[in-house]
């Protein structure tokens, strides 16, 4: 069998092969192996199974040429396996064992892979939107929702998923396990919503690609700042679905707003890991070529015309913040401004005070306090260390010592994030 390496095999050339295989193109195979079988909890373990397998085969024998069709094969091997277990030579096994490429033995051998790709090109975009609705359905819980996006499309392993949020593996497992016996449960079919529905799920699938993003950006506890690596995945399945819909405007509106915000992560920390605020970062660190593609995307967003969504309007703002030379330069009247279009898009207490932020820059902390202290008075944000750093932030800007360091010690106490805690005890500290 041909293969991809020039010497002898290994357990860590194997260990290569397939994950960068399963990284690049496990969306598609779950998702062909899905419509195949008709049963996504099933197409999900097969295709386990089927990596499984290449590590000890590929190890053996090479890497075969076709990588995605020998997992396949296998993986389509196995699912017939469990119908047979299932419901022996019903009609259902008949139909796929039809389907299997001529002279493919039944069971026990290697598969030999296609020439061709394991799949119908004219599906594939299709397979794998369907893999995401399926992934981010609202039967399904949001964290449910996000480990298996993470699992199935963006093909995370629970390993990998529970470092990055910070909870034990069997967690994640649990809700994988759990995410597709709901699916099964509530009969949810393999494919896109209806044209007159999928605008209001797709609503869902973005929250989803933003709340991985958010937490890779800033995690909300730990001793990093930024999980960078679950922040990058984020933007690729991002970028996979502003390909898959190029008429949607949220789409692109999100995709800007991160590839904006990751713009500024080479600069963001210092070198032992330290939290550097904006005002102190060295722009010249910036990725440009991020900066490029996140205002092209914003672009896009803009020149589909239906106007900039909830996460469009954030990416004007993060636009206003790249394309500044300096915090003091920073065009902050427009960020008000957009703020405020936010808020009645997307009302939320965070938009609050991220305009009152903004509104302390424009015109003064003064009237900033006032928004800020009607967040306290109505406990939207009781709780979270955001309202107490931004409280603390602006009575020290008005020579209210005392009472800034008091807030920004309660932010501290608060903050989840060692990084982050530094930052504001440090504050407190030097208003001492």
């Amino acid at each position: 069998m041909p293969t991809t390496t020039d010497g002898p095999p290994s357990t860590e050339s194997a260990r290569r092969a397939v994950e960068a295989v399963w990284r690049i193109e496990s969306a598609r195979i779950i998702g062909a192996l899905t419509r195949f079988t008709g049963d996504f909890g099933l197409a999900e373990d097969v295709a386990q199974e089927a990596v499984a397998e290449a590590l000890v085969a590929w190890a053996r024998d090479g890497a075969p040429t076709n990588q995605v069709g020998w997992l396949l094969a296998t993986a389509r091997r196995r699912a017939i396996d469990a119908f047979r277990r299932r419901t022996a030579l019903d009609q259902r096994y008949a139909i796929m064992a039809g389907q299997l490429a001529e002279g493919e033995a039944t069971s026990g051998a290697t598969p030999a892979p296609a020439d061709d790709l394991p799949w119908d090109p004219e599906r594939v975009d299709d397979d794998v939107l369907a893999l995401m609705f399926v992934a981010c359905h609202p039967v399904l819980s949001p964290e449910a929702r996000v480990a298996l996006t993470l699992r199935t499309v963006g093909g995370l392993s629970s390993e990998e998923i529970a470092r990055a949020f910070l909870v034990p593996v069997p967690t994640v497992q649990a809700r994988i396990t759990r995410a597709k016996k709901t699916i099964a449960a509530a009969g949810v079919p393999f494919e896109l919503p209806p044209s007159d529905q999928r605008r209001e799920r797709l609503g869902g699938v973005l929250s989803v690609l933003y709340v991985i993003f958010t937490e890779g950006s800033t995690a909300t506890a730990g001793d990093r700042l930024m999980r960078t690596d679950l922040a990058y995945e984020a933007i690729r399945l991002a970028r996979m679905l502003a390909a898959l819909l190029p008429d949607e405007p949220e789409v692109h509106g999100l995709l800007g707003l991160c590839e904006l915000t990751a713009a500024r992560f080479p600069a963001r920390t210092g070198p032992d890991g330290e939290a550097i605020l904006l005002e102190d970062q060295d722009r010249r660190r910036w990725d440009r070529s991020a900066i490029r593609r996140g205002l092209a995307a914003v672009e896009r967003a803009s020149a589909l015309g239906r106007g900039l969504g909830p996460y469009g309007l954030q990416a004007a703002i993060a636009a206003c913040h790249d394309t500044a030379p300096s915090v003091a330069e920073t065009d902050w009247e427009r960020i008000v401004v957009l703020y405020e279009a936010l808020g009645r898009v997307a009302p939320s207490p965070v938009v609050d005070l991220n305009r009152a932020v903004a509104v302390a820059m424009a015109s003064g902390p003064l009237d900033a306090l006032a928004i800020v202290d009607e967040l306290v008075a109505t406990g939207r944000l009781a709780g979270s260390h955001l309202l107490p750093s931004v409280r603390g932030e602006l009575l020290s800007r008005l020579g209210r010592t005392r009472e800034a360091k008091a807030e920004l010690e309660l932010a501290a106490r608060l903050c989840g994030n060692a990084r982050e805690r530094s930052v504001l005890l440090r504050k407190a500290a030097a208003i001492g």
